[in-house]
Parts: C-alpha cells; structure tokens; sequence
C-alpha cells in the first residue's frame, strides 16, 4: 500500500506519495568485519544466513535484496542505493540513521525465511531468493547560483554522473518545493528509471522561493517575449538552460524538462518560446488553468480548503508552512468540516487566519470571476504549437490537477503535424505514477502501473529525444483501462471507435438510454447550514500527516446516498460490460428556487454485493465527478443572477474517463449542491462576490432535476464498441 505523506515530502519528491516499503535515504558507509552495536557482536557467518532476496505478498514489485558486504549487512532496492543495518541482536538490525528495524525470522535450517520491517505498520517479507544486485551510478553534487536577464540569480543544483565518461544531456526540474535535498539517494528513489540511465539531473529554486533571489508570484503569467528585460517562468528557464550548456562540460547540448504538479506547469513553460537546446518535456498533472479546473477553482466555484490551506503554506514565507486547524475542547484536532461552517466566507477563513492577506487570497478576494488575473496564468491560451516533443501526464483520480495535462493534450493536438504530442491516463492520484505500488485506496490493479508506466514509456521518451536511443513506440496515447485493467494504446483520444450515446436521467431514480416521453421532476432540498462532504469526516488539513486527501476520489460515495439533498438514478445490473473511453459531459436541465445555485453531477460504479473481493462489496466508487457555479452559465468573465424557478441548461464536462463497467455492476449518477468544505457554500442567494458573503446571505433552496422532451437531462457517455 502506499504511504501518506505529508506536504514537505510533495516538494522534495515530485510525486505525492511513494510506496511505504522504501527504506529511508542514507548513504552506506564504510563497513568493517566485525559489527559492533552496544555489546552485540556478529560474525560474518551470522549475517550470511540473513541474505536474500525478501518480498511483500501485498507489494511484489518492490522487493528487498540483503547481503553482506565487507563484514556488514546491507539493504537495497530498485529505488534505493545500498543503505547499512546495525545489529541489535544476531536477527534484529536498524536501518542507519533512522528509527526503523528489520527482524528476520529464521527457518529450521536457521536461514532467514521471512524478515518485518517495522516502519509505522509492521510490513511482511517472505525470501523470494537470492539478493538482487541493482545499478546506482555516482554522482556528483554542485551547487550554482545562475544569473537571469535581469540580474536575479536563481539556484540550481546539480546532480553528474562521475562513472560515465560520454556526453549527457541535462534532466531538468524547476520547483517551487526546495531542491536542497537533492542528491544521489534522492534521485534514486524519486525517479529509479531516469536516475539509473544516466542523466546530468538539475533541480532549480524557482524566483523567490528558498535560495533563489527575487519575488515569487504563483503561477507567474507570461509576459511579452519581445521586451527584452520582461520575465516569467520561460525566460527564467532559458535563461537557466543558456547558462548550463555553456557552464557544465561533459553535456550534449540537450535538454528535457520533467514535474509534476506546480513543477508540471514549470515544465510547460519550458515548451513556450523554448531555448533550441530544450528537445523534450513531460508535464505531469501541470496546472494549466486554475481558475477553469485545476487548484483553485472549478467552472467558477472556489476550492475554499486548497485555496486556504496551499496559499498558507506557500506564501507565508520562502519556505513551506505548516497548516493547522487546531484543537477542540477535548484537545482532539478540529474537522475541517466544522472549521470552515464555523467561519463562514473565505473572507472569515482569511480574516481570522492570523496572517497577512496573502497575495494570491487577495487574487481570490478580488477577483472570483474568470477576469484578466486569472486568465493571463492560463497557459492553454499560449498552446499554439507543438514546439518540442510534450509527453503530457495524468491520473483519472487527480485530487489537484487532473483538468491540466488532459486540456494541454487538447490544445496541443490540432498543431501536431509531427506526432510529437503524447498523452497518458492512469487511475492515479495526483503524482501516484511516481509509485511502484499495485495499490489506490481500496484499488487494486494487479500490477504496479506506475513503475510500468516509468520504464516503458517515460524512461524511453526522454532516451529516445535526449539521447537518440530506439524503443520509444508510443504513436499517440497510452491509457491503463480501469475495470479490465489492462493497458491500452490509441491513435488519437478518444479513439475513433468511441461514439457518444445519451444515458438520460429518467422518473423514479432510474437511468435509460431512451430519451423518456414524459416529463419527470426529481427535487431534493439543499441547506448551505447542512452541506454534503465531499468526502468521509473528519476531514483533516490537505498535507498534514494524517490527511485523507490523497484518495478522496476514490472514496465509496454509500457516505452520500443516503442523504435526502443528494438525488440518485440507476441503470438496472449490467447483464453486459460496458466501456467508456473518453470524455464523460454532464447536459443537466434544473431550476433552484432560489437566485443562484451549484451543480455536482457524479458518474459512479456500483460494484455488486456478492464482489469477490470483500472490501468492493456495494462499493460505489466515483469514475467522473465535477462541479459548475450557476452565476457563470451565462459568461465566466461576469456573475449574474438566476431567475428563481426558470429552467436552465447546465452543459459541461466530467474529463475523461477508460473504464469498463463489469456485468453485475450498476451505473449510477448523482447530483447534488455542495462539495462541502472542498468547495465553498453557494449562498444559494446572489450576492456580488460569494467569498465575501454575510451569514445571513446563506439560504435553504430546493433544486429540481428535468427530464422529458425539450429538458433531456442526461450524460453524454463515450461508449466503445456497442
């Protein structure tokens, strides 16, 4: 299974998580024959006994190789370079410079037949056999200061190869998250594949965060390239790449940008107006627009727990911030559902922070409609070209990006005369592809997909582009379709076999793919006192330690069936599979009685109660969820009323999905109106600027869904093959 990590662990990874079988980081040291530990003394004999290779019946495809070298035990991994136990008894070791033991339990024979490492839950390794020896080239460490056109320098280090003697291209990744960590073990257990190629990795500061000089301002918009002095995240990256092609002997001239997440939208940038040394980037889960449907907002509604928690932490100072939603009287840590009820508006969550208004809160504050702030840091409106290579990258269960690499592949497809624009989907949560577990959430997929995905497909697109290596063969998109769980390869997304049908919300909760002939009304009551969680209480800070955020979306949604202000509709048991390869869109007829209102439409699959496996029994388990704020049904750029009672059309998209829904399953939708604190309340009332409303602003609505002729509410599905 996979670790949650706190927030410090997404700067300093790249990815959101890695697997909890990795050992720790710490460089082997010079053993000697005989190993000391307080009074314990083992012989080499002794410690033959315990080699092996150990694996986890959960977690195959991360085994452990142990073996004796120069007197002392040590322990590897793909990801990890060797890394020495010290004895506490002749079968119980610690990992160095950690807290974390091993204990090996022995067979008749008195080899070491199973081992447990006990880091947090106890994990169990049964000897699979012999250990396995792993590549880790040595590298170097510098450190650099780059001066960009403006005079700012920007710190950069740098990670080169000392037992490779030909030239190499640069692996480049721009953070916001601090590259002080970065280092030989680092590399390693962040991204094996690439680090055991052999790359000149650089990790660079970006402007005003850590050792970088200048201001940072999140997602800095583009500026005009003509000016000379202008700056923004693609100059300051050719300004780095200039300088390290001209700076760093033994490269080759070439240059690839890889990140994800904010690192994502870095690596995009590298791909506007690129230096000629730049030959490929992946963008993985970038931040393409933040006000359409990545971090901050979604079709204009406020993502008042990320907008709040993210900002904090990033914007308090250069570095990152703890966040915390203190204690209640018990001293037990507040939800972060009563948390922000308490307050209010987003305007009460900043006003009783205890902080400055934080630059990118004052951007929420002052403009919540889709104005010139936001859509400047669109970078989708820059995508007219396909200017070098683009592996985009992204999960199907993104908690914080998932709209970003799906529309950059959009944008960029119709100027693909080259085929040089890739896109691959995965059931992945934000940066998970960087995991080798089999595992999301109570998910199992039989097979570590990221780790197929990094060998496969990433490690020979930056080889192919860097270094003019064969094996890259990915004509378009790759795709791991969940349900079948298999990988699947396409010509274009959504393939051409894939046509739209209409599943249309029919009287008595039930689904159809016949439009109905009569007209039907389904109500339900929406109270912004009593809002529906977007997922299981308590509902913790985004990065603490303890935080439920990473897998939300794939929480079992039974917490929201039952409630009374979230409406359901079901297809009878599916007496045949059914597949849905690509773009999923909501066509919703409804009225509030109130002047303004949200929508949330769920695609969910009803697992039957009989499922094999025990945890999936009536698992409903979303495959396409999204929200739209019902004062932009007319213009994003302006707010306006709804009339009460009318009818209005609410058109828009649930992204893409590959799934198959398995005979003996149920295809079900809901719809509700708050996605609560995820989302801020709607007041349900119009008031100018919802961050900003008073309390007495909120108001009970009722919402009605239509169904019938002329008010066809249904999904528009991406069937395949039927």
């Amino acid at each position: 299974m996979e670790a949650q990590v706190p927030f410090c662990s997404r700067r300093l990874l790249i990815v959101a998580v890695l697997v909890a079988t990795t050992l720790p980081c710490t460089a082997a040291r010079k053993p000697h024959r005989v190993v000391q530990a307080n009074t314990v003394q083992i012989n080499v004999d002794q410690l033959k006994v315990l080699e092996g290779e150990f694996t986890s019946a959960d977690e195959p495809d991360t085994p452990l190789s142990i073996y004796v070298r120069d007197g002392k035990l040590y322990c590897e991994s793909d990801r990890r370079v060797p890394t020495g136990l010290k004895p506490i008894s002749a079968t119980e070791f610690n990992v160095d410079g950690t807290r974390i033991q091993i204990r090996f339990t022995p067979d008749a024979a008195g080899r070491a037949a199973s081992l447990t490492l006990a880091a947090g839950t106890p994990s169990e390794y049964q000897r699979t056999g012999d250990p396995v020896h792993h590549l880790f080239h040595e590298y170097e460490r510098t450190e650099e200061m780059i001066p960009m056109r403006d005079g700012a320098k920007l710190h950069v280090v740098i990670l080169k190869p000392s037992d490779i003697t030909t030239p190499l291209p640069f692996l480049i990744q721009r953070t916001p998250y601090g590259v002080d960590e970065t280092s030989r073990e680092w590399f390693f257990n962040a991204r094996p594949e690439l680090a055991r190629a052999g790359y000149i990795y650089v990790g660079a500061d970006i402007r005003g965060r850590y050792k970088s000089e200048g201001d940072f301002v999140m997602m800095r918009p583009l500026a005009d390239h003509k000016k000379h002095k202008a700056i923004d995240e693609s100059t300051d990256t050719w300004d780095t790449v200039d300088w390290l092609v001209k700076n760093v002997e033994g490269n080759n001239g070439r240059a690839g940008f890889i990140g994800t997440s904010y690192p994502g939208f870095l690596a995009m940038m590298a791909g506007i107006d690129p230096h000629p040394a730049v030959k490929a980037i992946s963008p993985q889960a970038p931040m393409i627009d933040v006000w359409m449907g990545d971090d901050f907002f979604h079709n204009g509604a406020f993502r008042q727990t990320y907008g709040y928690d993210y900002v904090l932490s990033m914007e308090s100072s250069k570095q990152d911030t703890d966040v915390t939603y203190g204690q209640d009287a018990a001293a037990k840590p507040v939800d972060g559902y009563d948390y922000f009820l308490g307050r209010g508006s987003f305007a009460e969550d900043v006003k009783q922070s205890g902080a400055k208004v934080l630059p990118s809160w004052g951007l929420f504050l002052k403009h919540p409609e889709y104005s010139a702030a936001w859509r400047t840091r669109g970078v989708e409106h820059a995508l007219k070209a396909v200017s070098v290579p683009t592996l985009s990258v992204g999960g199907t269960y993104d908690q914080e990006d998932m709209f970003g690499p799906q529309e950059a592949y959009v944008r960029l497809e119709p100027h693909d005369q080259k085929h040089e624009n890739f896109l691959v989907l995965g059931p992945w949560r934000h940066g998970s592809w960087g995991s080798s577990s089999r595992h999301l959430g109570n998910l199992n997929y039989g097979e570590a997909i990221g780790k197929e995905f990094r060998a496969q497909i990433e490690a020979k697109f930056f080889g192919h582009y860097l270094k003019d290596e064969a094996g890259f063969d990915l004509e378009d998109t790759a795709s791991f379709q969940t349900g079948s769980n298999t990988w699947k390869r396409y010509a274009h997304f959504p393939p051409q076999a894939s046509h739209t049908e209409s599943l249309y919300l029919e009287a008595s909760g039930e689904l159809g793919w016949a439009a109905p002939a009569a007209e039907a009304r389904t109500s339900y009551a929406s109270d912004p006192a009593h809002p529906v969680p977007y997922r299981a209480r308590p509902i913790q800070p985004t990065y603490s330690a303890d935080s439920q955020w990473y897998n939300w979306l794939t929480e079992d949604q039974r917490f929201a069936t039952e409630r009374k202000d979230v409406a359901t509709w079901k297809l009878p048991v599916l007496t045949h599979d059914l597949t849905l390869t690509g773009e999923v869109v909501a066509d919703i007829f409804a009225a509030t009685t109130g002047t303004d209102n949200d929508l949330v439409v769920k695609l969910i699959d009803e697992y039957p109660a009989d499922d094999a496996d025990t945890k999936m029994r009536g698992y409903q388990l979303m495959t396409n969820a999204e929200i739209f704020r019902g004062r932009y049904l007319d213009l994003f750029t302006k707010a306006a009323p709804l009339k009460a009672g009318a009818v209005r059309e609410y058109r828009f998209g649930l992204h893409d999905v590959d799934h198959v829904f398995k005979a003996g399953h149920r295809v079900v939708v809901q719809i509700q109106s708050s996605w609560f604190p995820l989302y801020d309340r709607n007041p349900q009332n119009f008031v100018p600027n919802i961050m900003k409303a008073k309390p007495g602003a909120y108001k009970p609505a009722s919402i009605t869904v239509f169904s019938g002729p002329g008010l066809d509410s249904r999904l528009l599905v991406p069937v395949m093959g039927q």
